[in-house]
């Protein structure tokens, strides 16, 4: 029997497919060897489908030789099973207070359930993932809370948040070793007490930050629910240096919960990371669109010239 023959549409179909596929080999040679720490959170984590593209993002960067490092957070999870404990929760600007019990029932369900889902999403993908916390081989040692600033004043303001920390020093070694091993990481933020024997609940922003910065990573992705930082007429801002985005943050452009999340962009490019972009993950593939076309997808914040 005859092979069927290819409609010219197909076949225009897949000389588009081959055509795509060709544009990313310079993102791909750009790339090569270079830590890419995604920060994984938002709708995209309770989407399945949602989810398992970005599990197949995740395993495609390191087919073609780029090493990821997911870190994720878990919010609404924590806040189902908090419920079904009878826990109530308190926040202070957006911070879990998290005293002994809720710490266990924030490690159970970040180190336990959520951390083994997306390792077995990205297994399943053909990756080979590993999950960990950041109190294995004390991976993420930490400091306890003790001031923030407000968001609407930038007063620094002194607080008791129970089992709440910072990363105080990341071992790198670990990620190394996972690295060596071609072992795509995947991270609970959840620290050892450095000055205590405490366990700590961390902010997943600020320890992917803490980890791209340590390990020099070349991109810092966080995954959110909005396209990135809009300007005053709503328009998605592509691109911004550490000043303008400190000038924005001044003038009330970037206010709320984004006040945080460019922060932590800022301290990450300051330690080292070369850029870091806030992206929406509810668009499939956000990672592929950000790493692999030029115009990218969210807002990118990086050094300024000069």
């Amino acid at each position: 029997m005859a092979e069927p023959v290819q409609t010219d549409k197909e076949q225009r179909r897949l000389i588009r497919m081959a055509e795509t596929i060709s544009k990313a080999l310079p993102y791909m040679r750009r790339h090569n060897d270079a830590t890419f720490v995604v920060k994984y959170g938002g709708h995209a984590m309770t989407d399945p489908k949602l989810g398992d593209l970005v599990a197949r993002d995740v395993v495609l960067m390191k087919q073609v030789g780029m090493n990821p490092i997911v870190v994720h957070g878990g919010g609404p999870q924590i806040n189902k099973m908090l419920e079904r404990v009878g826990l109530k929760s308190t926040f202070v600007n957006g911070l879990r207070v998290t005293d002994a019990a809720t710490m266990e029932i924030v490690e159970m369900v970040l180190a336990g359930a959520i951390n083994k889902a997306i390792v077995a999403d990205i297994n399943e993908c053909g990756g080979i993932a590993v999950g960990i916390c950041g109190k294995d081989g004390n991976l993420i040692l930490a400091r306890k809370v003790t001031e923030m600033r407000d968001p609407k004043t930038g007063e620094l303001l002194k607080v008791d948040l129970k089992q709440v920390g910072e990363p105080a020093k990341i071992n790198v070694m670990v990620l190394e070793q996972l690295r060596r091993a071609d072992v795509i990481p995947v991270v609970a933020p959840i620290g050892f007490g450095v000055d205590d024997e405490l366990t700590y609940n961390i902010n997943a922003d600020t320890s992917a930050g803490a980890i791209a910065g340590a390990m020099r990573a070349k991109r810092l992705l966080f995954l959110t629910d909005v396209p990135g930082v809009l300007d005053k007429d709503g328009q998605l801002i592509s691109e911004m240096t550490i000043d303008q985005a400190r000038a924005l943050i001044a003038d009330g452009t970037i206010s709320g919960g984004m006040i945080p999340k460019v922060e932590n962009c800022i301290d990450a490019v300051n330690s080292g990371v070369e850029a870091a972009t806030i992206l929406d993950g509810r668009v499939p593939h956000a990672l592929l669109l950000e790493i692999f076309t030029e115009s990218g997808l969210g807002t990118m914040v990086k050094r300024g010239r000069g």
